[in-house]
């Protein structure tokens, strides 16, 4: 394990840490009446600890060049939340509740017009273009070479009949990886249940079947556009 954090997560440090004292923020009311916490202000102490480890645990995968970034940037400080609930004896499936529940009112606290603008856009044809490109990228050797604990997935066209408009199978996971390195593959599972609700609130369907934190030899996602009358507010 590194002592120190990547650069280039170092220089968005100050954006990830404010995103933690938000979701804090957030899920205290869940922390006191769900897992009898008292003590709210050591345990919020204890995470923000945790926070400064995971930071440098956080594999460099490409920087602003990779997509994937932003997922470990969004994510893995959830974490740092986890280990620190889990030490103070909270059920691993509540733990997936708060982290579900919290993100899930981060997400909607963002305008709605901005949330939909940015599924459109990850909808639209140039990032599906892109997507395609970057999935490619992934598979070769080089690229696993230069960014072992990268993703590395597959773009799935639709066939005839099958109603999502776009797939992504992912078939190495960054995060996967992560928790086999550190020792967190008992709340990697609530890490996957995230994507859900990041979805839905940009208006976009996820349907997935398999992970492989649920050891599938893939993650199935399928994307799709959720009618109007369904769109998260």
């Amino acid at each position: 394990m590194t002592e120190t954090i990547h650069p280039f997560y170092e220089s968005h440090r100050g954006a990830m840490e404010a995103a933690m004292r938000h979701r804090l923020d957030l899920a205290e009311a869940m922390l006191r009446e769900r897992a009898h916490l008292a003590e709210i202000d050591r345990v919020r102490q204890e995470v923000m600890d945790e926070f400064q480890i995971v930071l440098t645990q956080m594999p460099y995968v490409g920087g602003a060049a990779s997509r994937m970034s932003d997922f470990f940037m969004r994510l893995t400080g959830f974490m740092a939340i986890s280990r620190v609930l889990r030490r103070h004896g909270v059920p691993v499936s509540m733990i997936g509740e708060i982290e579900r529940e919290t993100y899930k009112a981060q997400l909607l606290a963002e305008p709605e017009a901005e949330r939909l603008a940015s599924g459109r856009q990850f909808m639209s044809p140039e990032n599906q273009a892109l997507l395609r490109e970057q999935a490619t990228e992934s598979a070769t050797e080089s690229h696993q070479k230069e960014f072992p604990e990268d993703f590395v997935y597959d773009f799935v066209e639709p066939g005839p009949g099958d109603k999502f408009e776009f797939g992504i199978n992912y078939r190495a996971c960054g995060f996967c990886k992560f928790a086999a390195r550190h020792g967190d593959e008992e709340i990697l599972p609530n890490i996957c249940g995230l994507d859900f609700d990041a979805y839905a609130t940009r208006g976009i369907h996820l349907e997935r079947t398999q992970t492989l934190a649920g050891g599938a030899s893939h993650c199935n996602f399928r994307f799709s556009r959720l009618r109007p009358r369904h769109n998260v507010r």
